[in-house]
């Protein structure tokens, strides 16, 4: 008998068991698919990185390493495995394109992962090309590939079949330089070849870094390389380099992510559940009384009633298992939109253990709160349980005592009454407003955010069209940057020297521009442009932060490869891409800082490679992998939103109908006093409208902090500034208005369907 009352009270409370079951589900599947996104990342980027032994650090010097030094390195107490390590852009003859050429000496560290083809055999004459790369660009297994390199080892060219096709954890994130966001793989992406290969190519052993595997400290470590190079070297750690620095930091966003928006999702659909729940057993009060006058025992009539959060709980986990996996899924696949940016030996998806914990205690949470409920309806005799249930009592409101409680309609005073006589569903309603407009403001204003930091940095910050990038031996002294500068003043460019530096005891990028054309511009902290002066140094909010340093400090930094120091005035902080220490020419001049051109930026747009130009880069294809990030953002925050509205429509209508039960009687007796279902709708839309006002003025504010933390916390390396545009406001509280309003009106409709009669009958 009471299975069979099981689903037939279901059905006739179906509104609140659908609306119930589908916030359980958004909230597990949310909490679900967001926290396993970040996790499948951790342990599939840990798959490429033991896969292809990726490098816990890189010795970088300016001159080759020898075997000898090497073997010395890798002799080092603690260094389990070491190679010499070549890394260079080359150019692929009858394209535009570059390719990272790289030679390993040991493929047990910085090596690759084979996809198809012949394994990888340091003896054999051949390319193994990065598969991406080639798909995009329609290379097939024994396609040849002619590539060029100019540099300081002359002019190479250097011809081979493709042998092999691969992955590698140094390119999981493979892009050109830090001025790019997004991997664009039409353009751009990397070749090994073999040792023997090199040697047969190159008449030196070009190795540049020598890469190690070690457990050891970075501060451990450095001064017995030093030791036993006999000589100063750069030392990077795996913190350092993009591959590891981007991957991690698309990780600890995840975390931040998961504890933020996806506990919001749950926590409005647990408090929405403990709401519904407690009113649904106070409808079902005369049912329990009646249930207890026929004989059914207490502890049956509980087990019945409890089985209703049970099965929502059931319900809601089973469907948001299937909504997380897809969300997951929907980023962390091939051609989703982490498979965009990552590039991964496998795909495969992880769900982190305590998920599961956190879903086996929200079914038990609300089975308990169902539990809860009814018990407290089971006290007393079963002629009190035939009462049915009545709105607490509430004292009158200190504006009743005025005169201005006089003037106000009626229907004002009606909700202002029923308000604070139901204190749990007003403040659900609200609390489910403000969660919606807090998502909505979050992800509209990162949209807004991160098109002003691409126009400011992109349109107003470079006027250039090219960028050379200029190949230079650092012993030439004075004649290199002669060169430079004539090449710069044959483009009628811009020049920069950019090297790295130590601050403290980390490496950070050492920036120094002449800048007579102004094609490149330099950004304040408050996006204002900023003339670089001769007399100090300019560093990044990162760095500023870090160093707690303020204009008008000194700071402290050393060349790598030098024992050089140099102090200098902070004249002010920009806002930077990469984490730099930038200065003029003319204050380098100043503080006698020696520096070698490397970098020229031109209008020109089709300016061709040799001599000391190594590569050319455009602008354009910085701004298409700008496009690129900017998709793949708004492909989030269309999910956001339209996950901000579904949520806000569930639970307003589920606390709509909840409020329509509850105040069943009192809308029949309007009815029977004279009220028409248009006013009787029109006092069921003001409240929610009043709740609406209200949760938009909590809201923004609370959505403009969210965001200022999620671009704090999710973008630090970007240095990007909060900016919100007028439209965002504008579509956050039309659409939250809109939800409330479309809501109200459904709610409304249902006044035609009161049975005055039948609502007036009860026991009093």
């Amino acid at each position: 008998m009471l299975r069979k009352k099981l689903f037939r009270t279901m059905g006739r409370y179906k509104a609140q068991f659908i609306s119930m079951a589908i916030m359980v589900a958004l909230g597990i599947g949310v909490f679900m698919g967001f926290n396993m996104e970040w996790y499948t990342l951790d342990r599939d980027a840990t798959k490429t990185y033991e896969a292809t032994g990726f490098a816990d650090y890189r010795v970088v010097s300016d001159r080759f390493f020898s075997q000898e030094e090497l073997e010395a390195v890798a002799a080092i107490p603690g260094v389990s495995e070491a190679t010499r390590f070549l890394k260079v852009n080359v150019a692929v003859e009858g394209s535009t394109d570059l390719l990272g050429l790289t030679v390993t000496t040991n493929p047990k560290v910085s090596g690759l992962y084979v996809t198809s083809g012949a394994a990888y055999d340091p003896d054999v004459r051949g390319f193994w090309l990065s598969d991406q790369y080639a798909e995009k660009n329609g290379v097939r297994l024994g396609d040849t590939l002619t590539l060029h390199y100019t540099g300081l080892i002359g002019t190479v060219e250097i011809s081979a079949p493709v042998v092999g096709l691969c992955k590698a954890s140094e390119y999981m994130i493979c892009l050109q330089d830090e001025t790019q966001m997004m991997p664009d793989y039409n353009t751009y992406g990397f070749v090994y070849m073999t040792p023997a290969m090199l040697r047969a190519s190159v008449p030196v052993e070009a190795y540049s870094q020598i890469n190690l595997i070690s457990g050891l400290s970075k501060k451990e470590l450095i001064p017995q390389i030093d030791e036993a190079l006999g000589r100063t070297a750069m030392v990077l750690s795996r913190d350092e380099t993009v591959s590891w620095a981007e991957t991690q930091g698309e990780i600890n966003e995840g975390v931040t992510m998961g504890s933020i928006l996806p506990v919001l999702f749950l926590a409005i659909a647990i408090l929405t559940m403990v709401t519904t729940m407690h009113r649904l057993t106070a409808s079902e009060k005369t049912q329990i009384g009646l249930l207890k006058s026929l004989g059914f025992k207490d502890r049956r009539i509980l087990w019945h009633y409890t089985a209703y959060g049970l099965t929502i709980g059931l319900v809601g986990a089973g469907l948001g298992i299937g909504i997380g996996y897809f969300l997951a899924w929907f980023i962390m696949n091939p051609n989703g939109a982490m498979g965009t940016y990552v590039d991964l030996i496998d795909w495969t998806l992880y769900v982190p253990p305590f998920c599961w914990a956190v879903l086996a205690a929200v079914v038990g949470f609300l089975t308990l709160i169902s539990f809860l409920s009814v018990k407290s309806m089971l006290r007393g005799t079963a002629a009190d349980a035939l009462r049915p249930y009545s709105p607490k009592r509430v004292r009158p409101l200190l504006l009743e005592r005025t005169r201005l409680w006089n003037r106000i309609g009626f229907g004002a005073r009606w909700n202002l009454r029923d308000c604070l006589r139901h204190k749990a569903r007003t403040g659900m309603t609200l609390f489910g407003i403000v969660g919606c407009m807090v998502l909505l403001v979050g992800a509209l204003g990162m949209n807004d955010t991160a098109r002003s930091f691409v126009t400011v940095f992109y349109d107003e910050a470079t006027a250039y069209e090219s960028k050379l990038n200029l190949t230079v031996d650092e012993k030439a002294g004075p004649e290199a940057n002669e060169k430079a500068a004539a090449i710069a003043e044959t483009w009628e460019g811009d020049w920069a020297a950019v090297s790295s530096v130590q601050v403290g005891e980390k490496a950070v990028g050492l920036e120094i521009y002449h800048v007579p054309h102004g094609l490149i511009r330099f950004i304040g902290k408050d996006m204002e442009e900023v003339t670089l002066s001769e007399t100090g140094v300019y560093i990044c909010d990162r760095i500023a932060k870090e160093n707690d340093l303020a204009p008008g400090d000194r700071i402290t930094f050393s060349p790598y490869g030098s024992s050089e120091s140099y102090e200098a005035p902070v004249a002010g902080i920009l806002r930077s891409l990469s984490e730099s220490v930038i200065l003029s020419d003319a204050a380098a001049d100043r503080l006698g800082i020696p520096y070698q051109i490397n970098t020229v930026y031109t209008r020109a747009a089709d300016v061709p490679a040799g001599g000391m130009i190594s590569s050319v880069q455009s602008k354009q294809s910085i701004l298409k992998s700008f496009d690129e990030f900017m998709e793949l953002m708004v492909t989030m925050i269309l999910l956001l939103v339209i996950a901000a509205v579904v949520l806000g429509v569930v639970v307003l209508y589920n606390l709509g109908v909840m409020s329509y039960t509850e105040r069943y009687r009192e809308m029949a007796t309007l009815k029977v006093v004279g009220f028409r279902d248009r006013q009787i709708g029109r006092i069921l839309i003001g409240q929610n409208l009043w709740l609406t006002v209200l949760g938009v003025v909590i809201g923004l504010p609370a959505g403009v902090g969210v965001l200022q933390y999620l671009i704090t916390a999710l973008a630090a390396e970007y240095e990007m500034k909060l900016t919100l545009g007028p439209l965002t406001y504008v579509v956050s509280i039309a659409l939250t208005f809109g939800v409330s309003l479309i809501v109200g009106w459904m709610i409304s409709r249902k006044n035609r369907k009161i049975n005055m009669v039948e609502a007036l009958k009860g026991v009093d």
